[in-house]
């Protein structure tokens, strides 16, 4: 057993890091404005609706599909 360093030489090509957009305003007071949560309290209760019809759509044209092949 020998204790070999392992030494990266290579350059590391990853692309540098950029800050993210602000994409809701942000007060500096400190304070939490209560319309800005609501709205996105909102927008995550919407895209779990979508998806739970996405869900039972699916759900429901399998079953369709399996009581065809099963009719013949």
């Amino acid at each position: 057993m020998s204790a070999e360093k392992i030494v990266s030489t290579g350059v590391n090509d990853l692309p540098p890091l950029a800050t993210p957009e602000k994409r809701e305003e942000v007060s500096l007071s400190g304070r939490v404005d209560i319309n800005i949560l609501l709205n996105r309290a909102r927008k995550v209760k919407e895209k779990e609706t979508r998806a739970n019809f996405v869900f039972g759509g699916l759900t429901i044209c399998l079953i369709f599909i399996v009581g065809l092949i099963l009719s013949f």
